[in-house]
């Protein structure tokens, strides 16, 4: 009778997950075609985005005053994507002084040529040579990424890139469109993360109560880390501004934007990942633990996993020092450079922004491990007769 019961809970558990991962399919591939009501076939119109390759440049139109360059560098492409492939174009790259957007072409190297059509669009009017050519090898990264992930992971490998797809779509479908569409940022900025969190952590976790657990953990832990960005982003006073291309929105249009409100949103946001693997984390070890030894008490269990967070928030709330500091490391050069005293630079608008990024995420991962914890020695040991089941 009980290899029986036991037998069931493992199928259904099994369909449970099969189910679910259907499910998931079927969501990224509608999150794939679904538009973002922000596509502008004008851009497309009467110009072609098109791989090409540089043959030859003539820079004798540039001019450089120290280190900056400004100026026209003539350049000879032949094209290599699309209906005009094989043609060879000539086409201007300006270069404005501004050394975070400029390029210098070489020969040999792949740029994204627009290519201006004439009326009917067979030919090629005018040619500008945008930027370099960089979609295979992101393309290349991902696959060899994939390609680790399910050497190493396997099916869970499979898994896991399933969700890192779901999760990237899932911003750029819906986050970003309902962030410009003027709705509440908080409320779509939790939402968004707590279904992301739902595919992230039962697909990789399983739908059992190690998942289960992870997930309770990580919901738990990013509703504190949301309150607290909402809090004392309030009393840093920091303008939504301040994030990079934020003031390019409003220029274009888009002034009824809550700039404020989206940069707190912003910072539980990239809090969520780090909270999710501290939770996963205890609740993987809970789930080893409880396996092993089914007689172990709840309060044994619980010390286990207080015991096993302690290393690994430490660790964490590092990680997240190294990821936040080091996007500002060339602002941090500059003051020691100039000798800017310690109370001016950590008063800064994006200092201090950091600052609260990096603070609020680590306060949240310190809170979700306890949390993750005590959900998991009463939810592994509920009843006794399903404890013993290894799933």
């Amino acid at each position: 009778m009980g290899r029986h019961y036991i037998y069931s809970v493992k199928q259904i558990m099994k369909k449970s997950e099969i189910i679910f991962l259907i499910v998931v399919v079927i969501s990224t591939t509608i999150l794939f075609f679904l538009p973002t009501g922000y596509e502008n076939p004008d851009l497309t119109k009467d110009m072609r985005y098109e791989k090409s390759k540089v043959l030859t440049v003539d820079n004798s139109g540039l001019r450089q005053i120290s280190i900056v360059i400004t100026g026209v560098q003539e350049v000879t492409l032949k094209i290599e994507s699309g209906k005009f492939k094989g043609q060879i174009v000539s086409a201007q790259n300006h270069l404005l002084g501004q050394k975070n957007i400029d390029k210098l072409f070489k020969p040999g190297e792949r740029a994204m040529t627009i290519l201006q059509l004439n009326d009917e669009h067979n030919q090629i009017i005018g040619a500008r040579a945008a930027e370099y050519y960089r979609q295979d090898l992101e393309l290349l990264l991902f696959i060899c990424f994939g390609g680790f992930l399910i050497l190493f992971a396997r099916y869970v490998g499979l898994k896991a890139i399933l969700s890192f797809i779901f999760t990237a779509l899932s911003f750029w479908k819906l986050l970003i469109p309902a962030f410009l569409n003027g709705y509440n940022p908080l409320l779509v900025s939790l939402s968004i993360v707590f279904i992301c969190t739902l595919v992230i952590v039962l697909l990789v976790g399983g739908v059992n109560r190690k998942g289960g657990v992870a997930l309770l953990g990580t919901m738990s832990g990013i509703t504190i880390t949301a309150i607290l960005a909402l809090t004392f982003g309030h009393f840093f006073h920091i303008p939504g501004t301040v994030q990079e291309f934020s003031e390019a929105l409003l220029y274009t249009g888009y002034t009824y934007l809550d700039l404020s409100t989206i940069f707190i949103s912003v910072i539980f946001i990239s809090a969520a990942g780090a909270v999710m693997d501290v939770a996963m984390d205890i609740s993987a070890a809970q789930h080893e633990l409880i396996s092993h030894t089914p007689n172990m008490a709840r309060f044994t269990l619980m010390k286990s996993g207080l015991n096993i967070a302690s290393p690994v928030i430490g660790s964490m709330t590092t990680t997240l020092l190294f990821a936040y500091s080091g996007s500002f490391m060339f602002a941090f050069m500059a003051f020691m450079a100039k000798g800017t005293p310690l109370e001016n630079i950590v008063n800064k608008n994006y200092i201090a922004a950091e600052i609260l990024h990096t603070l609020v995420g680590s306060f949240g991962l310190v809170l979700v491990a306890p949390l993750t914890a005590i959900i998991g020695a009463y939810v592994y040991t509920w009843t006794r007769k399903t404890s013993t089941l290894k799933y």
